[in-house]
């Protein structure tokens, strides 16, 4: 995002949780009451929510997903340089409630909606002389969409979760525990918010200041994916068919410009966490976590390893031209000059050349969603809608192989089944969207039959049906007496 990033009082104090002997009003809520009085205060708070996807640290967007989450699939385990035992046991599928990035999961997820949770309660009450009617309704949705997001992502995770909605003003137990909502309700939350979020302004409709705020187009693409993870066919058709004809996306002619600095929120990115390096601003973590460590000059960390046994990068034919984009196999060293190979392919999208040395400040945004993943969307609701592929879903999912040189799967194999045209969109998902946060949301929606059969087919014996949710962190079941643990985690 290119807006200059200002993090108010109140968001600070919001870190600073509450004394367990104040006996009235938190200072969170006291601060925040003090704090939304105008419409540059209101525009400073969004901002710093935004913030709360990518900031410094492993934050959700900014490698915590990585660790905590795609590691226990069949694309990724923990590379050499991984040290944190509980990152090795995600990725080794022995990880259980005590696990400390399932913490973090669930904390920086709960304080993201809290703090959208504040901004919704409060812009709605500032006097009228102060806003603008129409950047109150602005400011409101943005929330609602990053809250729709952070309940997106948890209840993918953990299944049921307490649902909060309003601002937390009183340390009263009744206040502060929260039983689960079922996961339907969750569901009905986070449409509800993103349908509200489609009154956003087109992307057209920001300042170039603005770009990587939430737009109409982004709530109607997340919508289109809530609905394919509830198999709501019929409107996950209409929803992304509404965002291919109406959003003003379309794909880049080079994959490389999906990934590349100069080409940022560009014609294909919907919504994408924002990076920056060496600027005073956070830069993307993935790209040192990928690097090499043993190429002088480098100085990668090599903690997030290709796990060859899936066979990701086999599965790209030589043609194909993203796999050189998403892979390395062999880095000239800015120190020696000399060509060095790699045992094995390492990830490379957001390997930045501007930091050859000091990637921590990769200045190359992640997709969160973009405009192919929405096509494979539409190509994936229609076949299941349909009892299988039609014309439509036969382009959408050959738009995004043609961009990459392969044959067209019309070409390849033109009267494919429901089931086969399902299982090639899936792969054609697992190759396009690679080191985005995307495969282990795939595996499990697909169900655990699925899941297990594919992690150890890629040697993750362990793999169990448990494995599609994360258990409910201990932390909170010991601090929360209203909590139970998800039944495929107990005993």
């Amino acid at each position: 995002m290119k807006i200059k990033i200002v993090l108010p009082a109140f968001i600070i104090a919001l870190a600073l949780q509450a004394c367990s002997k104040l006996e009235e009003t938190p200072e969170s809520f006291l601060v925040s009451e003090q704090f939304y009085q105008n419409q540059s205060q209101a525009e400073a708070a969004l901002t710093a929510i935004y913030r709360k996807l990518y900031e410094s640290g492993q934050s959700l967007y900014n490698s915590l997903f990585q660790i905590g989450v795609e590691m226990a699939t069949d694309d990724y385990e923990a590379g050499p340089r991984a040290r944190n035992a509980h990152v090795r046991a995600i990725s080794g599928l022995t990880h259980d409630a005590s696990n400390d990035r399932m913490e973090q999961l669930w904390k920086q997820s709960y304080d993201g909606i809290n703090a959208s949770n504040i901004a919704i309660d409060r812009i709605a009450l500032i006097d009228a002389t102060k806003i603008e009617s129409s950047v109150r309704t602005r400011l409101i949705n943005e929330a609602k969409f990053l809250r729709a997001l952070h309940y997106f992502n948890l209840v993918r995770w953990f299944g049921p979760v307490p649902l909060v909605l309003h601002e937390t003003t009183s340390l009263d137990p009744a206040s502060l525990y929260v039983e689960k909502a079922t996961e339907e309700q969750v569901y009905q939350q986070i449409i509800a918010d993103l349908t509200d979020a489609e009154a956003l302004p087109q992307k057209a409709g920001y300042a170039a200041a603005d770009l990587g705020r939430a737009t109409s187009g982004a709530a109607k693409s997340l919508l289109a994916k809530v609905y394919l993870t509830k198999k709501d066919w019929k409107n996950a058709v209409l929803k992304s068919k509404d965002v291919i004809d109406n959003g003003g996306y379309s794909l880049f002619e080079n994959f490389a410009d999906v990934f590349a600095v100069a080409t940022k929120n560009g014609k294909e990115h919907i919504f994408s966490a924002q990076f920056k390096g060496n600027a005073g601003y956070q830069g993307n973590s993935l790209a040192s976590r990928s690097a090499p460590a043993d190429v002088p000059g480098i100085n990668g960390d090599y903690a997030d390893a290709l796990h060859v046994a899936g066979k990701l990068y086999e599965s790209f034919t030589a043609n194909d031209t993203r796999r050189s984009i998403t892979f390395v196999t062999e880095i000239v060293s800015p120190v020696d000059g000399k060509l060095y190979k790699l045992s094995t392919p390492q990830f490379n999208k957001y390997y930045d050349e501007s930091v050859v040395g000091n990637q921590s400040q990769s200045s190359k945004n992640l997709p969160i969603i973009r405009y192919a993943e929405v096509l494979l969307i539409y190509a994936e609701a229609l076949n299941e809608q349909n009892g299988g592929p039609n014309d439509d879903a036969y382009r959408a999912i050959d738009e995004v192989r043609q961009r990459a040189h392969i044959t067209k799967l019309k070409d390849l194999a033109p009267a494919l089944s429901q089931n086969a045209f399902r299982d090639s969109v899936f792969q054609e998902r697992r190759k396009e969207l690679v080191f985005e946060y995307q495969r282990w949301f795939d595996l499990a929606r697909r169900g655990a039959d699925y899941y297990v059969a594919t992690l150890k087919a890629a040697g993750k014996t362990l793999a169990a049906p448990k494995h599609i949710h994360f258990p409910t962190p201990q932390r909170e079941l010991n601090l929360n007496p209203k909590l139970k643990q998800h039944p495929d985690w107990l005993n």
